[in-house]
């Protein structure tokens, strides 16, 4: 049920994402007094279609993409019957080329603006939250297996990032932090300042360990409020006492609590905790519904903004995007990260979403994935917006139009390419997925 969840999350994001990368097509072509013939979301066969006077608009049954025909153009289609007639006032191929150009980059253009009107608009609505500095290096961190590798060690704190004071702790688990070289921690361990260079490759481990940030902000387990009645009242357990383990395992922190609670249903087990500095025991059965107390939680600080102030700062998080994914396709294609590690395709897309539907954290990975889609889209190959923009920027720069002969079999060879890629990208996700499980089954067995 949860990947069925995830999965209309992602066909309906992909749907929205397409459809104004399409639209930024049909407009700037009408614009221009192009004709359009079809403007269709999702891929035949049609399950809608409605047609305003020469354009057809179409809803495809299959939600993995849609396209704009547009009169005079040779795309992905291949049509190119209206090649031997001469060229028509209407049609693409008649017009400009700084016009044909703004109708290739119109999808781009569309997709990056949606996705900063999105942040934009989610930072009017809720704020922002974050966890400050001071808050996490009460108690320092906590790293998992990858953060051990990058040489954090239980109870470190971070003071600086890349020599500069910072306040949001999400700043230390940035992407543009991880992606660009001779980035460093400095942090404080055992008393002592030292400085933790960040791995150049690190980003390439955490692809494929998403799930749970490779540091965590240690916070005991103190309890708030204890439940009248429940297991946990009956237990003798009080406010402000600390739970140090359960059922003989560390709880350092409050997710480890949870994950340990979580084994144990059904059980009675062994609780651990201090009370004024006592360590204390007792036993206590775990219940479905918990244990019968509420946590204290870390003291995050909220912000709101007008819609004035969320301006720029949702600006800002859409150009960080673009710096990010700029510097990520970069280093790709520099060999500087490998493809087989960090390429992912639709299975990948459809884990990022989250198990229910919120509807922000959904607009968020919408403006996410609308700004990353926009930038791929860029890529010089033939058959992307990339590379039919490339063949209009040689021609305005050499006077010379590539002919229609060289158009139509690059279309065709970027179709292939495209394709490969895609079925490599899926390849990955495949090999992702049994690595998961092959270590699930292996966890599972010891």
């Amino acid at each position: 049920m949860a990947f069925l969840i995830k999965t209309i999350q992602f066909l309906a994001g992909l749907s929205i994402i397409v459809g104004i990368h399409e639209l930024g097509h049909l407009l700037f072509a009408k614009l221009f007094g192009m004709r359009v013939n079809s403007y269709m979301i999702g891929f035949p066969p049609k399950i809608f279609k409605i047609k305003f006077g020469e354009t057809e608009y179409a809803l495809g049954s299959i939600p993995l993409g849609g396209a704009v025909q547009i009169a005079g153009m040779i795309d992905e289609s291949l049509d190119s019957n209206h090649l031997t007639n001469p060229p028509q006032p209407w049609e693409f191929r008649s017009k400009s080329a700084w016009q044909r150009l703004m109708v290739i980059l119109g999808g781009i253009v569309f997709n990056l603006i949606s996705g900063t009107l999105i942040y934009i608009g989610l930072v009017y609505m809720r704020g922002s939250t974050y966890l400050p500095k001071d808050e996490v290096n009460k108690y320092g961190i906590i790293p998992n297996t990858i953060g051990m590798q990058m040489g954090f060690k239980e109870g470190d704190k971070i003071i600086k990032i890349n020599g500069k004071d910072f306040e949001d702790f999400n700043d230390a688990l940035s992407p543009t932090l991880l992606l660009r070289e001779k980035s460093y921690y400095t942090i404080i361990r055992d008393d002592r300042e030292l400085n933790l260079s960040i791995p150049e490759k690190i980003i390439e481990y955490l692809s494929d360990n998403y799930k749970t940030p490779f540091i965590q902000p240690i916070y005991p387990c103190v309890i708030r409020t204890v439940v009248p009645n429940s297991n946990a009242y009956l237990a003798g357990l009080m406010e402000k006492d600390q739970i140090i383990t359960l059922a003989g395992k560390a709880t350092l922190h409050i997710d480890q609590l949870i994950t340990v609670a979580k084994t144990c249903l059904g059980k009675e087990v062994e609780i651990v905790y201090l009370r004024n500095g006592i360590q204390m025991a007792t036993t206590i059965k775990i219940e479905q519904q918990g244990l019968g107390i509420v946590l204290a939680q870390p003291a995050y600080k909220a912000l709101k903004y007008s819609f004035l102030q969320s301006i720029p700062i949702g600006v800002k998080k859409a150009t960080t995007t673009i710096q990010n994914q700029c510097l990520a396709i970069w280093k790709l294609l520099t060999g500087k990260l490998s493809i087989t590690k960090s390429l992912g395709g639709p299975i990948s897309i459809v884990q990022i979403f989250s198990n229910e539907f919120i509807w922000d954290r959904f607009l968020e990975l919408v403006a996410l994935l609308s700004i990353v889609i926009g930038l791929t889209n860029l890529l010089p190959l033939p058959v992307l917006d990339g590379g039919h923009a490339l063949f209009i920027l040689y021609e305005m720069l050499s006077g010379r139009k590539p002919s229609d002969r060289f158009l139509k079999i690059t279309q065709k060879w970027g179709m292939v390419i495209l394709l490969l890629i895609m079925l490599y990208a899926f390849g990955n996700d495949i090999r992702k997925l049994l690595t998961a499980a092959f270590m699930y089954f292996a966890t599972y067995k010891s």
